[in-house]
């Protein structure tokens, strides 16, 4: 039984070891966007008409900040619209949201409650998307969280993108921001290879990845794939299932915008156990996946995690420790130059301290992302 497990454990580490070569390899052919240095865009120069979406559920201590982010950018005023959607707020995420509309013309306040009743539908996050899409003046949608600052030069950055690339979908970076604690640290490492994975795949035309804090489409696409239908029965996966749908109906590039000064900063969990439930949340759209190239190397990563804790019930230490000294060894090569885009260089010497805790997480969100009803926001979904 050791001796058979110790070879499965073999392959998979060698199958491990040549998809995140790959990830290196793809992520190191990416190119910054470049753009041809325009610092500003003036009034007659913004070609693209911008509607931001915001859903938001319980972010009075957070919404202003996003909302004062985005209204900051370099970019003509008149070029854009925010759209907050309140999901069902039970604090005063909606009276902060009113008195900025009041402040700021381009500022829209919509009530989610105005659209359907609670427990009508689980995607919520969705149906309040499709809600602020059907009334969005702009051309191409952008979608952030209510937890999110944007750089000031997002907007301007994608709309060179759009004009240059002509997408129907475009992906962009997301990183946490950086705090104290070991918790915010080991995210930080966690995400960060998400992210790393998402512009390599994205960039390389492999996978349907995306994060829904830093996404834009055009509106125009959006209406002719069907928005979600298909998959708005399910309470996650508002940003990749979109993609995936553009990605497969339209005759148009999905992209992504590489370049340091898109990167959307946002608020990590600031316990384990809300850690835990964003990782069940996100694993639970798995088995959904119409895109195979994803379930399969979703598959091999679960399988391979699981050999560690396979190996230490089996008591095969001697072949547990070799096949974690190569996942290290791989995981750091293909995390260097996304650390390095990143600015999170410095954060990779703990990086081998955090094995164990990342092989038990990933077993325990694939498996309860799987079978287990999550709690996300007050509420509880299947």
């Amino acid at each position: 039984m050791v001796y058979l497990l110790d070879w499965a454990v073999a392959i998979l580490t060698i199958l491990y070891a040549g998809i995140l070569l790959a990830y290196r390899y793809w992520f190191g052919k990416m190119r910054l966007f470049q753009l041809n240095q325009i610092e500003q865009v003036r009034p007659e120069q913004a070609v693209t008409h911008f509607t931001v979406i915001i859903p938001a559920r319980n972010e009075a201590a957070n919404i202003k900040a996003c909302v004062e982010s985005i209204l900051a950018q370099d970019y003509p005023s008149a070029a854009f619209e925010i759209i907050v959607i309140d999901d069902f707020s039970e604090d005063d995420t909606a009276f902060i949201v009113q008195a900025l509309s009041q402040q700021f013309p381009q500022v829209r306040l919509l009530q989610l409650k105005d659209h359907c009743k609670e427990g009508e539908t689980l995607a919520y996050k969705k149906k309040a998307i499709e809600i602020a899409v059907s009334v969005a003046k702009g051309d191409w949608i952008l979608t952030t969280d209510a937890d999110c600052i944007v750089p000031t030069r997002w907007l301007l950055l994608y709309n060179a993108y759009i004009q240059e690339q002509q997408p129907s979908f475009v992906a962009a970076p997301v990183m946490f921001i950086k705090t104290a604690g070991m918790l915010n640290q080991f995210q930080l490492l966690d995400f960060l290879a998400l992210q790393g994975i998402t512009a390599a795949a994205v960039g390389a035309g492999k996978h349907s990845m995306s994060n829904g804090a830093n996404l834009g489409f055009e509106k125009a696409a959006f209406i002719a794939v069907g928005g979600y239908q298909g998959v708005d029965h399910i309470a996650s996966g508002d940003d990749m299932f979109l993609m995936h749908k553009m990605k497969q109906t339209l005759h148009k590039p999905v992209g992504y915008l590489f370049h340091p000064d898109a990167i959307v900063l946002t608020a990590a969990m600031d316990t384990w156990k809300g850690f835990i439930m964003q990782r069940i949340r996100w694993a639970s759209k798995a088995r959904y996946y119409d895109d195979r190239s994803i379930t399969v190397v979703l598959t091999l990563v679960y399988l391979f995690n699981l050999s560690f804790l396979l190996l230490a019930l089996l008591g095969s230490w001697s072949t547990l420790i070799i096949a974690l000294a190569f996942k290290t060894f791989f995981e750091l090569f293909f995390l260097e130059p996304v650390a390095k885009f990143f600015k999170m260089k410095p954060e990779l010497r703990f990086f081998a301290c955090y094995q164990p805790i990342h092989i038990v997480y990933n077993i325990a969100a694939g498996l309860f992302g799987q079978l287990k009803t999550y709690s996300w926001k007050g509420r509880k979904v299947k």
